[in-house]
């Protein structure tokens, strides 16, 4: 659009999305005087009218971003999915083993084992991004958004693949000599300086995109629906209960977060696979029990999946951008978290922490959101009015004699913490790396306040934020993965070579 365009759309923009923003913050009053009265205009603050307010504004700028990422996630996944010649699904085999711990080798450098890095990094992921942000897409696009889930949570794979790759082979010490990897490491030594910009760009969204605060909020609205604190505890302002709720997530999140990396990692490993195991064996028992629903669900998803009269604001494509966008809320995949951890696994051989790392779409993506999304269906929560974890609550509550919704808020309650323990991590490495080390950690500070905030925040506005900022930073890392694609494949022809030389 020519600058001409922009100026003739400027009045149309400014009564559309600026002005209501700006009149937010003031209030219109009339003032009595001899000659009748006058009009004029107080400046206000409220809370509510400030959390309203950014939200519209992210309202407004969030559409723009839609079609960048799309381009860069869709269009850069197919091309590197032929580009490895389908490395990270011919060797799904061998990815486990790796994992399993079989070809660790104790004399690599490294904090964590590559099994702990895929928990911490799974645990960020596995989690309420999962089972809220299902419900959250199928609200907003239907039944059919969760074909669209899968088919950029199978492109996410191979886009893991690569990116855990870069996270060994570009890693650096920090000034504290410890190992860091990750977007801005891999940008920056395998681009050059001239790249440096993008890094940067991509640590200040990761500053917001990093925050707790979807957890958070999704956390406390399952806490009141299903524990009524105000009926079965004691009486107090919803206000205040949610406030109560998000000092107390506060707390326990400190306790964890500020003892680094080692803890954060011990405490998701020990979590993670249990209460994935809990929640996988709660979702296939109500599949089991409601057995001839289970192919009609699937049947929706496909069929709404090609629904080009869709009411979903933008139509068929509109559709398939939500199914995006929330496939990426769910697995990361382009999103540059996940490189974060795997670049400190104790690790030396890029090719073998990239097959681990593409191990996380598949299982908080295909599996996780595929159980969710069929329960949700089948059940017929999708149907009522709620959204978000409200509806998920609905769906367990429905198929699991009446106490599903208190089985789900025990898996919450991990899910939430495990997640509010890893995200913290990320945000640290991006100040860290605008800063020093030592200033990096103050962002537990802004984290755990953050918190306290998203309790009290409308789910649209914490939707809306994280959405806008995982945009944004998929946008530097995207082209870094690609422009970096060249250096994968050689070092995992390598690497396979030697291992069909030593017959493992």
């Amino acid at each position: 659009m020519s600058p001409t365009s922009y100026l003739l759309l400027y009045p149309a923009i400014w009564t559309a999305n600026i002005q209501p923003f700006l009149d937010h913050f003031q209030i219109k009053v009339n003032i009595p005087c001899s000659n009748g009265s006058f009009q004029t205009k107080i400046h206000k603050f409220g809370f509510f009218d400030l959390m309203k307010a950014i939200n519209d504004f992210l309202s407004w700028v969030l559409p723009y971003t839609e079609w960048p990422m799309f381009i860069l996630l869709i269009g850069g996944g197919l091309f590197l999915v032929f580009y490895s010649k389908f490395v990270p699904y011919r060797y799904f085999g061998h990815a486990i083993a790796v994992v399993s711990g079989k070809y660790d080798d104790k004399n690599a450098k490294g904090d964590v084992s590559s099994f702990q890095a895929l928990s911490a990094a799974v645990a960020a992921t596995v989690g309420l991004g999962n089972i809220s942000g299902v419900a959250i897409a199928i609200h907003d696009g239907g039944p059919g958004v969760v074909f669209w889930i899968w088919m950029t949570a199978l492109l996410g794979m191979g886009i893991k693949f690569y990116s855990g790759s870069l996270a060994i082979m570009f890693r650096d010490t920090d000034s504290d000599g410890k190992l860091q990897g990750g977007p801005m490491f891999y940008i920056t030594r395998g681009m050059g300086k001239w790249a440096r910009p993008m890094a940067v760009f991509f640590s200040i969204c990761g500053l917001f995109g990093f925050l707790g605060v979807f957890t958070a909020n999704q956390f406390t609205e399952a806490f009141m629906g299903v524990v009524k604190p105000q009926e079965t505890l004691f009486m107090a302002s919803e206000f205040n209960w949610k406030l109560g709720i998000g000092f107390l997530l506060a707390i326990i999140t400190s306790i964890v977060i500020f003892g680094g990396l080692s803890k954060i990692a011990k405490v998701a490993s020990a979590i993670v696979p249990f209460m994935v195991g809990v929640y996988l064996i709660a979702v296939i028992f109500v599949m089991a029990n409601n057995a001839v629903q289970v192919l009609p669900a699937l049947k929706m998803i496909f069929v709404e999946a090609w629904n080009f009269d869709t009411i979903v604001t933008g139509g068929f494509w509109g559709l398939v951008i939500v199914g995006v966008r929330r496939a990426m809320f769910s697995n990361e995949a382009g999103l540059g978290s996940a490189p974060m951890y795997h670049g400190q696994s104790r690790n030396d051989e890029p090719t073998k922490e990239g097959l681990v790392a593409m191990l996380g779409p598949f299982i908080d993506t295909i599996m996780v959101c595929t159980f969710t999304a069929v329960v949700i269906i089948l059940s017929g929560a999708y149907l009522e009015d709620g959204s978000g974890i409200t509806m998920t609550m609905s769906a367990f509550e429905k198929t699991l004699y009446g106490f599903g919704d208190i089985l789900l808020m025990v898996i919450v309650t991990a899910f939430a913490l495990s997640t509010l323990f890893t995200y913290s991590y990320y945000g640290v490495k991006c100040l860290s790396f605008l800063t020093t080390p030592k200033i990096g950690k103050w962002y537990n500070v802004f984290f755990v306040v953050m918190v306290v905030f998203a309790t009290v925040a409308s789910l649209d506005l914490v939707k809306n934020l994280i959405d806008l900022s995982y945009a944004l930073m998929v946008i530097p890392n995207m082209i870094a993965v690609l422009y970096l694609a060249p250096k994968v494949n050689a070092a995992s022809k390598q690497y396979f070579i030697k291992k069909k030389e030593s017959g493992t």
